[in-house]
């Protein structure tokens, strides 16, 4: 295996990921506040599945998405 190809291609990935999935949580966000249903001062609970399937691998990250501090 080569590392870098390796690397490179997980970094590839992850920011394709990265970008996609804050592009969408921005016009989601947009469209709540314009409808009402959330509010500024509401944090937003988030997660997020990574899944891999020919490795069995299913991982979930948990977080807060907050719109002003």
């Amino acid at each position: 295996m080569n590392e870098e190809v390796f690397n490179l291609s997980i970094r590839r990935f992850l920011k394709r990921a990265g970008i996609g999935a804050q592009r969408e949580i921005e016009h989601a966000v947009e469209a709540a506040l314009a409808e009402g249903r959330i509010a500024v001062g509401e944090p937003l609970a988030a997660s997020m599945t990574l899944e891999v399937g020919e490795l069995e691998l299913r991982v979930v990250f948990d977080g807060d998405i907050v719109l002003e501090e």
